[in-house]
C-alpha cells in the first residue's frame, strides 16, 4: 500500500485532511491530492479516467474502508472497466472483496455463494437457481 501511494501521480481521497495525516505519518509526500467523495464522484471520475488514459497513475484511497464497498470508488472503477484501462488493487482483508472492487460490478448488494457442487447435474441446477439473482453474485 505504501509503495502505491508513494508512486502515484495523484492520490484521490475522500478527505484530504485525513489522507494528508496518513501520508505524513508514513513520510510520503503525495505529488497531488484530489478529493474524491460521494458528493463529487460522478463528475470527478471522468477527469481521473482522462488522467489515467494520459499515462498518470491514480491511487484511490478511502478514509476507513475499501474503495468501492460502501465508500466512493465504484464509479471510477466502472469507468476504467468501460475504458478498458488496467486496474490494480492493493488487497484488503479478503480476496472476494478485492475481486468485487476491481470487477466494476455494483457493490451495494452482494451475495457470496461459495463453491458450487462438484457433480455436473447438481452444479447446473444450482447455476440455474442463481441465474435469477438480481444482486451482484
Amino acid at each position: 500500500m505504501l509503495r502505491t501511494l508513494e508512486e502515484a501521480d495523484v492520490v484521490a481521497c475522500e478527505d484530504a485532511r485525513r489522507a494528508r495525516k496518513l501520508l505524513t505519518y508514513f513520510g510520503i509526500s503525495a505529488r497531488e491530492l484530489v478529493v474524491y467523495n460521494e458528493g463529487n464522484e460522478r463528475r470527478r471520475a471522468a477527469d481521473l479516467v482522462r488522467r489515467i488514459e494520459a499515462g498518470e497513475t491514480v491511487a484511490l484511497s478511502s478514509d476507513a474502508g475499501m474503495p468501492g464497498i460502501s465508500d466512493p470508488g465504484y464509479r471510477l472503477v466502472r469507468a476504467c472497466v468501460d475504458a478498458e484501462l488496467p486496474i490494480e488493487i492493493v488487497p484488503g482483508p479478503t480476496a472476494a472483496v478485492s475481486a468485487l472492487v476491481v470487477s466494476g460490478l455494483p457493490p451495494a448488494r452482494l451475495v457470496f455463494e461459495g463453491f458450487l457442487p462438484r457433480k455436473a447435474g447438481d452444479r447446473a441446477r444450482r447455476i440455474a437457481e442463481l441465474a435469477a439473482e438480481v444482486r451482484t453474485i
